[in-house]
């Protein structure tokens, strides 16, 4: 996997990175999806720096894979792991224990174990806007584009 030769530091302002959820990734790529449109004229318009985690990248790449095939979800790993579309940052073990409690304790929520770590990783970071359809973030007190 490629790796940043420098370590994520959080910005500000129009700077400030968007955090990049399976959601967002998967209406990327369906062209059937009726936010597909929405969620390609976000990513046309957006100038601030996307990323991701590898947790994501495994959930998208498996998700690809089920429903498309396998050249599909191989050509989307590559992308996402040999551009800078949106990079993929690595979920740390404390990020891993944080996003377990928050599993554990959260039971009347149906967050999946990879939106905790998306969750754990985007506050370690500082960051606060997610590019996702998923009402989860929302619920976790982050801003949810496109909105």
């Amino acid at each position: 996997m490629r790796k940043s030769t420098q370590p994520f530091t959080a910005r500000t302002g129009n700077d400030q990175p968007i955090f990049t959820d399976t959601s967002a990734l998967y209406m990327l790529l369906d062209r059937d999806d009726p936010r597909h449109a929405q969620c390609k004229a976000f990513v046309a318009r957006n100038t601030r720096p996307l990323l991701t985690s590898d947790y994501v990248l495994d959930e998208i790449i498996t998700n690809v894979r089920y429903d498309f095939g396998h050249q599909v979800a191989r050509a989307l790993g590559d992308r996402l792991l040999r551009s800078n579309f949106c990079p993929v940052l690595p979920v740390e073990p404390a990020d891993r224990d944080a996003a377990w409690e928050i599993f554990c304790q959260y039971a009347d929520q149906d967050f999946s174990f990879t939106d905790c770590t998306s969750f754990t990783l985007m506050r370690r970071l500082g960051v606060q806007e997610a590019f996702a359809f998923d009402h989860h973030f929302w619920t976790a007190g982050f801003v949810v584009l496109p909105g």
